[in-house]
């Protein structure tokens, strides 16, 4: 008798914790941070210092010089790897910093090489440059512009002769400013640059880096050591009391942004039951309430396929030839009517629509009219659309070559026959969004949620007369647009709360990934 009170106990309370992950209370919900674009700056490591030594061993009063040269700095690069599905944590850092290498040393013994800094961002990243500050660029015209005036001394001289400058020389500990106004510093040597740094991109940077990336690609190399005083000897001067310092790092601003959010997106007004859905096809603990906006920045899930405890729910290999073990879900925030022009944040929740491979309209079959809140999202949908093609047209005539004559400035220092060279517009204002497939070109099906409620019976058979004459052509599309997606639209009916239906959708978002 116990036995069985027990057991029925056990199997009462099975279907309250079935039901407690799709039907949790307000509070019981873990918010992940999430950031699908970021600015970043990148700062590749400052070369080490050359080392000012000289041999000291018995018998030998003035022993020659030894100074070690100083290590090249940190090279900064960047890996787009699975499993990485947000840009918060780089957010959050907004500085990436390789190591300065370590100053030469006595003996010879050169300076080690600074700590490399590898950034890890999700497949599908956008890397553009917005800023660039290169020290070696810098130099490199200095020494030219010198050269080309006669600023410096003639080649053939032997050592040439220079003057002091303590942003690039350093001198042997001790030196008192007397005997320093009484040195002899040779010309600097010229500016010097890392073989690795054939292997960067050109400049401005723009990467897209759509695919997984077994090893990791040099965005920034660290800059030279400095050069220890054995470099300055000479047949007058056979003891130098100088090395140089090392070169300072390049710094890089980049904005990141996700090209693809996730390969399906949830799309639906509000409270219509998309952040259930996603917990009902995933683990994820997306927030669940009765209010509007229960989410205001989209919940990221993965749906697992193979477990690798059985047969795979759905067998689907991917674009590289290997099987598919999970696809990605985005929980976007609702959308309301003029979301497109930027009401309830309307302009922000819309841009993620845009980053999903495949979309799914989550439709309230128990709000009332289905295909009317169809219409009116397709409507906002294809609203920002527009906007969009507006603002790339506008963005590609404000970023039109400008020429710019030479001013009289540089005519009086006898140059007038040289003109600048065309300069893009110097503006490092945030870039414009990333342009990607057409919204209406992507596939999409209905999710028609709470068809488990009475009275939704009907309502659904409507919204499915609907699809079936858009599949007909006897409807246009719901966008409007000609070259819009209408193959084979279909509609699943689904009770999310109770995971009832939902186990079709796997098999249906492989199929349209596919296509």
């Amino acid at each position: 008798m116990h036995d069985n009170a027990q057991s029925e106990n056990q199997n009462n309370a099975e279907p309250d914790a079935k039901y407690s992950q799709l039907d949790p209370t307000p509070d019981d919900y873990a918010l992940t941070p999430f950031a699908d674009r970021c600015i970043l700056t990148i700062e590749a490591g400052s070369g080490g210092h050359g080392c000012v030594s000289f041999v000291r061993e018995k018998y030998i009063e003035e022993g020659p010089p030894n100074g070690g040269d100083g290590g090249s700095g940190g090279n900064v690069y960047i890996q787009a790897v699975r499993g990485e599905t947000s840009l918060h944590k780089l957010a959050r850092r907004r500085l990436m910093k390789a190591g300065r290498g370590r100053n030469g040393q006595g003996k010879m013994r050169g300076g080690e090489r600074g700590a490399d800094v590898l950034i890890t961002v999700p497949v599908g990243t956008i890397v553009r440059e917005i800023q660039r500050h290169d020290p070696f660029e810098t130099a490199e015209r200095e020494h030219e512009e010198a050269e080309r005036t006669g600023q410096m001394d003639l080649p053939g001289e032997e050592g040439g002769k220079g003057s002091y400058r303590k942003d690039k020389w350093l001198v042997f500990p001790g030196t008192v400013p007397t005997e320093l106004n009484r040195m002899v510093f040779p010309r600097l040597p010229p500016p010097r640059r890392s073989h690795l740094a054939a292997l960067q991109p050109e400049a401005p940077m723009w990467l897209d880096l759509d695919k997984h990336m077994e090893t990791p690609m040099l965005i920034a190399a660290g800059s030279m050591g400095g050069l220890g005083n054995p470099h300055f000897v000479t047949s007058n001067h056979s003891r130098p009391k100088m090395a140089t310092r090392g070169d300072e790092g390049m710094k890089i601003s980049l904005q990141l942004e996700l090209k693809l959010l996730a390969d399906l997106g949830l799309v639906g007004l509000p409270n219509v039951g998309k952040s259930t859905l996603l917990r009902a096809l995933s683990n994820s603990r997306a927030r669940i309430g009765n209010w509007a906006f229960t989410t205001l920045q989209p919940n990221v899930g993965t749906v697992v396929l193979d477990n690798h405890k059985g047969r795979p729910a759905v067998l689907r290999r991917g674009t590289d030839g290997e099987l598919r073990e999970n696809f990605t879900i985005a929980d976007v925030p609702g959308l309301i009517e003029d979301a497109h022009l930027d009401r309830g944040l309307g302009l922000g929740f819309l841009r993620h629509v845009e980053r999903a491979a495949v979309l799914a309209f989550v439709i309230d079959l128990s709000a009332g009219d289905a295909v009317a809140a169809l219409k009116l999202l397709w409507k906002e949908v294809s609203e920002y659309e527009a906007l969009r093609e507006r603002e790339l047209n506008a963005d590609t005539e404000r970023r039109m070559v400008t020429y710019r004559p030479a001013n009289s400035e540089t005519r009086r220092k006898g140059t007038s026959e040289r003109l600048e060279s065309p300069v893009m517009n110097p503006s490092i204002e945030e870039l414009p969004y990333l342009t990607s497939t057409d919204i209406s070109s992507k596939p999409w099906f209905v999710v028609a949620t709470k068809a488990d409620l009475p009275g939704t019976q009907a309502v659904y058979q409507d919204l499915q007369m609907y699809i079936r004459q858009i599949n007909n052509g006897e409807q246009p599309h719901p966008s409007g647009r000609k070259n819009a997606w209408k193959r084979n639209v279909q509609s699943i009916p689904v009770s999310a709360i109770k995971a009832e239906g939902v186990e079709i959708l796997p098999q249906l978002v492989m199929d349209l990934l596919d296509e």
